[in-house]
């Protein structure tokens, strides 16, 4: 199992309408409109959500995560290996990312 395969099959399993695109180094965004919410490193290793910052703040605390450079909320997610339990975190933060951005007040 790898993270892309994690972040399509949460966003297929939910029928998001979010947009993923391959960037020029190889990198995937996915976005809602305009704003990028979640990424995936060209070599597939690590995958940046944004969340809510108070999220953001406990998931930089789980192994294998840490504060992302690209700004509050973003968190960098790179997993040793991709098992059940960074699965869990991984779909779960990208639809966390993704509701970010559909819910109230978005």
């Amino acid at each position: 199992m790898t993270l892309r395969e994690v972040i399509d099959a949460a966003s297929a399993q939910y029928g998001l309408d979010a947009r993923a695109v391959t960037v020029d180094d190889g990198s995937v965004t996915w976005s809602r409109g305009e704003r990028v919410f979640a990424t995936l490193s060209a070599d597939g290793t690590t995958a940046s959500f944004l969340l809510d910052p108070l999220v953001a703040g406990a998931a930089a605390r789980t192994p294998d995560v840490r504060a992302s450079a690209r700004g509050r909320g973003w968190v960098d997610m790179t997993p040793r290996v991709v098992d059940g339990h960074a699965a869990d975190r991984a779909g779960a933060w990208f639809l966390s990312a993704y509701r970010r951005l559909t819910g109230p007040g978005a």
